[in-house]
């Protein structure tokens, strides 16, 4: 399941956002989206989690978890369908 984080604190670093999720199972992928001109975090990243179950204790236990000043808003990432 893929998950979406904002309000992430802008000097967090991919790693520690993967850490963070990792307690709750297998993280597939973990991307910080960055600013193309500064290459700083724009405040928001995804997860991917392999087990649905495991997403969803994430979602619960980290959303709203405060970090370094910022609660962070964790919910399951919407996908889009149009192109």
């Amino acid at each position: 399941m893929k998950i979406l984080i904002r309000n992430l604190p802008r000097t967090l670093s991919e790693n520690e956002l993967e850490e963070l999720f990792k307690v709750y199972g297998e993280v597939q992928s973990c991307t910080l989206i960055l600013d193309k001109a500064t290459g700083e975090s724009k405040g928001f990243g995804f997860v991917e989690i392999a087990k649905v179950g495991n997403a969803k204790a994430a979602i619960q236990a980290l959303n709203g978890k405060p970090i370094d000043g910022n609660k962070i808003r964790v919910k399951k990432a919407e996908i889009s369908t149009t192109k």
